[in-house]
C-alpha cells in the first residue's frame, strides 16, 4: 500500500499543478492504468462501467480513489462531487466499477488556491451535462430499435442507435475547422451534438464536426460576418498566448524528465520536450497524461528520442525489418542509455 500511496501523491500533485483540481479519474490516467482514449469510450456510454476499460479491478482503484481523499485531506483541498453522465441519448449516469459504491470516485478535489469565484465556475463546469456524442461508425453495427444501419450512431442503455431513432436525423452537419461559427450555431441550436470518429493510429476520438438546426447555422454564419476583422484580431492574440504557453509547458516537461533522469544532458531534456509536446504532433506529450506530466508517459517521450538518436532503429527500419523485430534488436540499448540517465 505504501507504493501505491506515493505513486497516488505523484500523479495528484501533477493534476493539481495542471488543472487546480484532481479527480480519481485523473490519477488513474497518470498512473497508466486506463488511456484516454478509453475514458472517452466509457464517457461516450460505449462501455458498462471504466473498471472494464481499466488494467485493474475494481478493488485496486477504490483503494487508489481512497488514498486520493486521504492525500486531499492532508492538504486541505476541498471536495466536491461531480455528476459524471454520459454522453449518449439519455446521459445515464456513469458506473467506475461493476459492483460496489462509486461516490468516491466522483469526489473532486479542489485547489485551496482558487478563489470563490473560480471555485464556483469548476463546480459549475463539473456538473454541467455532456455533449450528446455522435460517433462515426467504424465497423458494421445496427440499430437496436429499428435493426437499420447508417455513417453515425449515438449510445444508450438499449445500445446503438441511428440518428432517426435518436431525434437527431433533422440536424445539419457542420464540419470542424471554424472555432467561431461551431461555437456560435452551437449556442444558438436549441438541440445539438458533438460528431467523433476514432482515430485507430493515435488511439483517441477526434472531433468531425457537431450536428445543429438548420436555423441556428444560419444565424451563426450572419454574426461570423458581421464581426470578422475583430475575430481575426483575436485570433492572433489568441496565437501569441498559446505560443507562450507552449513554451512554459516544454519548460515544465524538461525539469520534470531531469527530475526523472538526472543524467539527461540539459540541452537534451529540453529537445525532447519540445519534440514531444509539439502542437498538432499527435505525440506522447500531447497526451492527458503527459500533460499531467505522468512519469509513464514521460519515459514513453525518453525512450522514444533515444530508440531514433541513440540506436539504429530508423535504418533497420529503411531495410524492411519489422517493426517489433527491429524494436526488439535496440532494446538492450535503450535500457543502457535509461539506466545511465537514472544515474
Amino acid at each position: 500500500m505504501s507504493k501505491l500511496r506515493r505513486r497516488v501523491a505523484e500523479a495528484a500533485e501533477a493534476a493539481l499543478a495542471q488543472r487546480k483540481y484532481v479527480s480519481a479519474v485523473d490519477v488513474f490516467t497518470v498512473l497508466g492504468w486506463v488511456r484516454s482514449s478509453h475514458v472517452d469510450r466509457w464517457r461516450q456510454g460505449q462501455v458498462p462501467s471504466l473498471e472494464q476499460v481499466t488494467a485493474v479491478d475494481g478493488r485496486r482503484m477504490h483503494d487508489a480513489a481512497q488514498l486520493l481523499g486521504e492525500w486531499a485531506r492532508e492538504r486541505d483541498l476541498t471536495a466536491s462531487t461531480a455528476a459524471y453522465l454520459s454522453g449518449g441519448r439519455d446521459r445515464e449516469a456513469l458506473r467506475f466499477v461493476d459492483t460496489g459504491e462509486d461516490e468516491v470516485f466522483r469526489v473532486h478535489w479542489l485547489s485551496g488556491k482558487l478563489t470563490p469565484a473560480q471555485r464556483e465556475q469548476v463546480v459549475q463546469r463539473q456538473n454541467r451535462a455532456p455533449d450528446l456524442t455522435v460517433i462515426e461508425a467504424a465497423e458494421a453495427w445496427t440499430c437496436t430499435e429499428c435493426a437499420e444501419t447508417g455513417p453515425y450512431l449515438i449510445t444508450s442503455a438499449a445500445g446503438p442507435l441511428c440518428l432517426t431513432c435518436s431525434d437527431l436525423d433533422h440536424l445539419e452537419f457542420l464540419p470542424a475547422g471554424n472555432a467561431a461559427l461551431s461555437r456560435r450555431a452551437k449556442k444558438e441550436s436549441a438541440l445539438a451534438a458533438v460528431v467523433v470518429r476514432l482515430n485507430q493510429r493515435r488511439k483517441r476520438y477526434e472531433r468531425l464536426g457537431i450536428l445543429v438546426e438548420e436555423a441556428a447555422l444560419t444565424r451563426a454564419e450572419q454574426q461570423c460576418l458581421a464581426d470578422d476583422d475583430a475575430r481575426a484580431r483575436r485570433r492572433e492574440r489568441d496565437r501569441v498566448r498559446r505560443a507562450a504557453q507552449d513554451v512554459e509547458y516544454c519548460a515544465r516537461m524538461s525539469d520534470e524528465i531531469q527530475r526523472l533522469f538526472p543524467g539527461c544532458p540539459t540541452d537534451r531534456a529540453a529537445e525532447i520536450a519540445e519534440h514531444a509536446a509539439a502542437r498538432g504532433s499527435g505525440r506522447v506529450g500531447r497526451t492527458a497524461a503527459a500533460k499531467l506530466l505522468s512519469p509513464e508517459a514521460l519515459t514513453l517521450a525518453v525512450i522514444a528520442s533515444i530508440r531514433h538518436r541513440d540506436t539504429d532503429y530508423d535504418h533497420l527500419l529503411m531495410t524492411g525489418i519489422p517493426r517489433r523485430e527491429a524494436r526488439a534488436r535496440i532494446r538492450p540499448t535503450v535500457d543502457h542509455v535509461l539506466e545511465t540517465w537514472r544515474g
